[in-house]
């Protein structure tokens, strides 16, 4: 049986219904649905819980996989509150699987972990050495939770640990840097560096938590990727999006960035800035000589971002309002109006700042 974790909305609400549709054909048993508060998916067994309490044990009963989805990746938690949430969440979800017995836990992170670098192979192998930074972003969230993934291993030798890490997501109800990157006027790039895209649909990422946990797949030392195979380039992101790229030198982008962000101006920090301008693009082995295939490839997974921002306007990692994105819609001109559009919009939030 499989319990889920955040399983009344996202990627875990997504996970508990294919698991319903897998019992329904006798692949699997019912899964059990862990949250806060009951969702609405009829036929799961509803568990309420907190997963950063010790309690969680009492709730695992009968579980034989555990697939953890209730983190949270929001731009607007403070890095700080957002890092210890997360930690501690999978800190109790492994402590607690231990503790019941369970046999395996799996873990979501992110490509991430691999880190963005402008000469970066594409795609990586999936066993490529793990160079993400460990500051304030999601990224070094992610490095925290994988930690606690191998010290587990060594830890509970009766548990199996997974750690499942998607490319950028993209989907309904998704609010991340990639979106707001591509809800910009013009999509930031740095000079000298061509940009390659990797996403992963969140019902492919649904798809492939069901498959490993029905399945009972692993990767190397683990640790496994999923995303749509192959990349765009920045040049067919640009045609598809009807966007044009907007190039600064790394050392202005990344220095502007920092400022912003240190300024409380924006939620994207700089480290986060890299996965939008660097590339990181991983070879997803593993699942693919296990029989599983995504549903999107990246121009359909790009096409379902770009309906899912429904409209939305940002700036630098920041969502704008409809007068502050009518003050940057000029950016489109050219690239000195853009950043005299940017500068605009700084002005008028550092004003109501001080009101």
């Amino acid at each position: 049986m499989v319990a889920v974790t955040g399983a009344s909305s996202g990627v875990g609400r997504l996970l508990v219904e294919r698991l319903l549709a897998a019992a329904g054909s006798g692949r699997a048993a019912k899964p059990v649905a862990i949250d806060t508060e009951r969702g609405d998916i009829e036929g799961a067994t509803w568990r309420i819980a907190d997963i950063r309490d010790p309690g969680l044990a009492g709730r695992l009963s009968g579980a034989d996989v555990l697939v953890h989805t209730a983190d949270d990746r929001s731009l607007e938690t403070p890095a700080k509150e957002r890092r210890a949430a997360n930690v501690r969440a999978a800190q109790t979800v492994l402590t607690a699987a231990a503790a019941a017995r369970v046999p395996r836990v799996v873990l979501v992170t992110g490509t991430t972990v691999y880190g963005a670098h402008p000469g970066a192979t594409v795609p990586l192998p999936e066993d490529a050495p793990l160079s993400a930074e460990t500051g304030p972003g999601i990224a070094g969230d992610h490095a925290e939770i994988e930690d606690l993934a191998r010290r587990a291993r060594r830890g509970h030798p009766g548990l199996s640990v997974t750690v499942v890490r998607p490319a950028p997501l993209v989907g309904p109800g998704l609010d991340t840097a990639l979106t707001r990157h591509f809800a910009a006027p013009r999509l930031l790039s740095v000079k000298g560096v061509e940009q390659q895209w990797q996403f992963c649909h969140i019902e492919d990422l649904a798809s492939a938590l069901e498959f490993i946990a029905v399945e009972g797949v692993d990767g190397k030392e683990g640790a496994l990727a999923v995303g749509c195979d192959g990349a765009l380039d920045q040049s067919e992101a640009e045609e598809i999006t009807g966007l044009r790229r907007f190039e600064l030198p790394a050392n202005l982008a990344f220095g502007t960035t920092r400022r912003l962000h240190q300024a409380g101006i924006t939620p994207a920090s700089a480290e986060e800035l890299k996965f939008l301008v660097y590339p990181c693009v991983v070879d997803c082995t593993t699942l693919r000589d296990a029989g599983w295939r995504p549903a999107y490839d990246n121009a359909a997974a790009l096409h379902a971002l770009l309906e899912a921002r429904g409209g939305k306007h940002a700036l630098v990692g920041r969502t704008l309002g409809r007068k502050e994105a009518t003050i940057t819609a000029a950016g489109a001109a050219g690239a000195a109006v853009a950043a005299i559009g940017t500068a605009a919009a700084v002005r008028h939030l550092r004003k109501r700042r001080k009101s």
